[in-house]
Parts: C-alpha cells; sequence; structure tokens
C-alpha cells in the first residue's frame, strides 16, 4: 500500500515533537505500508472493476497490525468514555489519561466528515492528544466501494480544520492519503458489506 499524501493540520506543542509520537506516527504508517494483496507478494493490488471492491477487509488488516503494536479497536478498549466515541483504534498515551486516535475510512464522504470531527472534537475537550484519519486517493476511490469518502472530496475543508490550531496548545491532528500499488482482473475483489451502498 502507498501512501500518496500527508497533510498536517494542527502540530502544536511538545507532543508533536516527542518520542512517544514519533513512534505513534511510525506504528500508523508501517501498518499501512504493510498490507498487501495478494498476502506475501509485497505489494497491493486491486481487482480493476470499477467499483468491485469492498472495504472493510482492507481496514482491518490496518487494525490488525495496530492491535499487535498495542495498539486498541473500539471492540476491545476498556475506557468507557473512549468507547463511547467509536474511534477506529486508539492508543494510552504514557503517563496520562489521554489517548492517540485513528480512523480509517469506510464510509462516505459524510461519514468522513464525522470521523475528523471525532478526532478534532476529542483532541479540543482534551481526552485525545492527536489524531490521524486515513483515507482513499480519488483514483483509488474508483475501484472501491461507490461513494467512499476520498481526499479530494475532503480537501476543500482543511482550512476550516486549520483554524482550530489557535485554540490548541498541544496536540496533532493529520490527514493521510492513501493509494493501491496497482490493479489487475486477474485479482479476486475484496469482499463488500451487506449494507447500504456496500452492496452495490
Amino acid at each position: 500500500m502507498k501512501i500518496t499524501n500527508v497533510v498536517t493540520l494542527i502540530s502544536n506543542g511538545a507532543f508533536s515533537n516527542s518520542v512517544e509520537y514519533k513512534s505513534i506516527e511510525n506504528d500508523v504508517l508501517n501498518a499501512i505500508k504493510c498490507i498487501e494483496n495478494p498476502i506475501g507478494s509485497k505489494s497491493f493490488i486491486l481487482n480493476s472493476g470499477k467499483q468491485a471492491n469492498g472495504v472493510k477487509p482492507i481496514k482491518e488488516m490496518f487494525i490488525n497490525y495496530l492491535n499487535e503494536h498495542n495498539w486498541q479497536d473500539e471492540r476491545k478498549i476498556k475506557d468507557r468514555d473512549m468507547k463511547k466515541r467509536r474511534i477506529d483504534s486508539t492508543y494510552k498515551l504514557n503517563d496520562t489519561n489521554q489517548y492517540f486516535g485513528v480512523e480509517w475510512e469506510t464510509g462516505n464522504i459524510s461519514s468522513s466528515h464525522r470521523a475528523i470531527n471525532r478526532l478534532l472534537l476529542g483532541i479540543v475537550e482534551g481526552k485525545l492528544l492527536g489524531g490521524i484519519l486515513v483515507l482513499p486517493s480519488r483514483k483509488m476511490y474508483y475501484y472501491l466501494t461507490d461513494r467512499i469518502g476520498n481526499f479530494q472530496e475532503l480537501e476543500p475543508y482543511f482550512k476550516l480544520w486549520s483554524l482550530f490550531s489557535n485554540q490548541i496548545n498541544n496536540g496533532v491532528l493529520k490527514i493521510i492519503e492513501i493509494e493501491h500499488d496497482s490493479v489487475s482482473d486477474r485479482i479476486a475483489p475484496f469482499k463488500k458489506g451487506t449494507d447500504g451502498r456496500a452492496l452495490k
């Protein structure tokens, strides 16, 4: 899996330059880069059909990697407040009651807005010290479930979220754009979900 863009919306205070944050960001970047299809190929290949591939199986590979590196997904998190926030994956920060959150987009553009707002609200309220939203490029979007949220569709709102930088003394908020390495009609499509547009 390729990382094609990393946008920093907020990066303030000591945390953004800390060793702990660098380790957290490395976990997220490695979790993306390690996603393979077929497994063992050291590449990420999608079925070449338009809207042919489901998104949840791809997300599960990402979440499973983080679970193996001391992160907690929304099913496993024990903190009641964080559980209510339904953030895809969180990392408990050392010597604090705060967390770092990551969202991997599997819904439409409205879902993308809700995901970034969940992370931003958590930072403003002090429950999170940072967050990252991962979502596909417009090029990758073509091969995924119809109307999946994508980087280019969300991009016009980056300036709005960046304005909150003036209200946050210590915290990080980033968006990462991802993309497949190649496509092939010989690769089986990722299974789709059973609700809404996922069936299309």
